[in-house]
């Protein structure tokens, strides 16, 4: 899917959407956004930008030199952005081709970070005055869906950390699931935001002349100084979490050994004497007692008591 945005009063507004776009209008926009664009939708952008679009394989390259790099097509940036799928988190890569006059982005998969950005654009919301205010508002619209998901995660850690610590029903396998999923998710999260500073980074240095976009640059390094704190807290908070609920699942598992092992003390001596008057030798001087059974039974009993009683008195039970 191609989409296509033009500056209009001040503002970006998008071209109405169709199967095709015009060259006219293509050369007009200010923002070219591709998402699993068609071949003929990559060699329609191609022929008036005059640049080869990157492809999936180009996505996965994690040195600097192939995610933020100049070249004569223009600026390449390949941003990570943060999506959720199935309840889980996930991270695809953007990539952002800076031309004069132009903006043009290419994905494989439909972001939220692009979905609220289009809807504050629907309103009038997004400053247009040159492609470079767009890239750093997408920017800006993915630092502050970062910040609205940490506080989700947040909330969520918060109800994990009730049930470990002051819920004594709760099932604390469940809470070390929940918590794997939190760190996997905040762990996404602080990728995201290490990979836009290294964007803004790089920005700034091709855009030294350009005070307008410093001062923004700048503000949104402070949120994501920020942000990255509070990834950090919340590494830490699901760590103690994770040995807290751990803690007390051996706690669990030790009770249960330990009565265990109570039991097999407190049997292992009237197992003992059963197993003596169960021997089947030919002389043995307690087979013509009269009282010999109960007197037996009654040794088992006392033989059982009598551990108990002592691990009672000296408080290990």
């Amino acid at each position: 899917m191609l989409r296509a945005f033009r500056p209009m009063n001040g503002s970006l507004k998008q071209h109405p959407e169709s199967d095709s776009q015009s060259l006219a209008q293509l050369r007009d926009s200010l923002w070219l956004d591709l998402v699993d664009a068609s071949e003929d939708e990559r060699e329609q952008i191609k022929r008036f930008s005059k640049a080869e679009l990157p492809d999936a394989d180009d996505f996965g390259e994690i040195e600097s030199s192939a995610r933020y790099f100049v070249d004569p097509n223009g600026v390449h940036i390949h941003s990570l952005h943060l999506y959720q799928s199935e309840g889980r988190h996930y991270t695809a890569t953007v990539a952002f081709l800076l031309q004069p006059g132009r903006l043009i982005s290419v994905r494989d998969t439909e972001l939220a970070d692009f979905r609220l950005f289009r809807m504050r654009a629907r309103h009038g919301l997004v400053s247009a005055d040159s492609p470079e205010t767009v890239l750093l508002s997408v920017l800006e619209q993915k630092v502050e869906n970062l910040a609205d998901t940490l506080e989700d995660l947040h909330v969520k850690l918060e109800n994990v950390s009730h049930m470990v610590l002051e819920d004594p029903e709760a099932e604390l396998e469940d809470s070390i699931s929940e918590l794997a999923r939190l760190e996997d998710s905040n762990g996404k999260i602080r990728l995201c935001l290490m990979d836009t500073q290294r964007a803004l980074s790089f920005v700034i240095r091709q855009l030294r002349n350009r005070e307008i976009i410093q001062e923004t640059s700048r503000e949104i390094f402070r949120d994501l100084d920020t942000l990255l704190s509070h990834t950090t807290f919340l590494f830490e908070k699901i760590n103690f979490l994770m040995d807290t609920a751990q803690g007390f699942i051996n706690i669990e598992q030790n009770q249960i050994i330990k009565t265990f092992s109570i039991a097999a003390v407190v049997f292992l001596p009237p197992t003992l004497i059963a197993s003596i008057y169960g021997m089947n030798f030919r002389v043995m001087p307690e087979l013509d007692w009269t009282y010999g059974y109960p007197a037996a039974l009654g040794l088992m009993v006392l033989a059982g008591i009598a551990p108990y009683w002592f691990f009672k008195r000296k408080g290990w039970l």
